[in-house]
């Protein structure tokens, strides 16, 4: 009988990371903790942050170290080796291809005069990234159509990722190539590193975990997730008929609340019973 083993990928920000409205429960870090040091965990951090402030926020909280980090919404991805993390140049390679030969200026040059963007600071773009922030109270929709509608002129392949900053309240919109968000980066690695896709757990919080959320990989929605997200991962699953691989997290099955690490864990016993004992009490 083949040996069980996980990759677990998990969004940082309110799903690790317990930065959110609700509090923690105390013992879920250390239960957390305690089941990524198991040999057969191998995990993975899949962030929109950038790699200084992934590895920021692990010292920050105390995070366990991961073996990956897939950051910029999934347009970069590193390991860890001779004491740095490099970038796997495969993946840059592979997505480089919906750009169409076009650089990061050409691209952003397109949306110039859309006057409600912002471009956000220049440590969070990269060559296969544009971050822009957007104020709530515009209409989005109109504006990321209008972005698209130049793109698709221009035959260049993108992916318009829409999330809400919640300390901050402003709208997040990130410009991808097309098979670079987080759904498409952790395909890759899952493939890569040889996992099938009932060996991968994937666990987050916010609409730009929507597309892995709602996707054929199971995923869990930490219950500390807005009703938002909660109501848009159920539909947009049921939709392409993933709603099995879909668990929203709150029970009190493991004697916790679902929220942040609790979730994941929580999410762990639901889709991998074999890995139970390791997450009792």
């Amino acid at each position: 009988m083949k040996e069980q083993r996980l990759l677990l990928c998990t969004d940082m920000d309110r799903t690790v990371i317990p930065n959110g409205l609700q509090a923690e429960h105390p013992d879920a870090h250390k239960r957390f903790a305690a089941f990524c040091r198991l040999p057969e965990v191998v995990l993975v951090y899949v962030s929109g942050r950038h790699l200084a402030l992934v590895q920021q926020a692990i010292k920050d909280y105390r995070l366990p170290k991961p073996d990956f980090i897939l950051s910029d919404v999934g347009s970069k991805i590193y390991y860890f080796r001779d004491q740095q993390w490099q970038e796997i140049s495969a993946w840059e390679q592979k997505i480089d291809k919906d750009w169409r030969g076009k650089s990061h200026q050409q691209i952003m040059q397109l949306f110039d005069d859309i006057v409600e963007l912002q471009c956000q600071e220049v440590d969070k773009q990269n060559t296969h990234k544009l971050s822009y922030y957007l104020p709530l109270h515009v209409d989005h929709d109109n504006i990321i159509k209008r972005m698209q509608d130049r793109l698709k002129k221009e035959n260049i392949d993108a992916s318009l990722i829409w999330s809400v900053a919640e300390p901050k309240s402003i709208g997040l919109l990130d410009v991808l190539p097309k098979n670079a968000t987080k759904l498409h980066a952790i395909d890759f690695l899952r493939q890569q590193q040889g996992y099938s896709l009932n060996e991968v757990i994937f666990a987050g919080d916010s609409g730009n975990d929507l597309t892995v959320l709602s996707s054929e990989i199971p995923s869990v929605l930490v219950a500390n997730a807005d009703y938002d997200i909660r109501l848009a991962a159920q539909q947009l699953a049921e939709q392409q008929g993933h709603l099995q691989a879909l668990y929203l997290a709150g029970s009190s099955v493991l004697g916790m609340d679902g929220n942040y690490s609790a979730g994941i864990l929580e999410g762990i016993w639901h889709f991998l019973p074999g890995f139970r004992d390791y997450l009792r009490l």
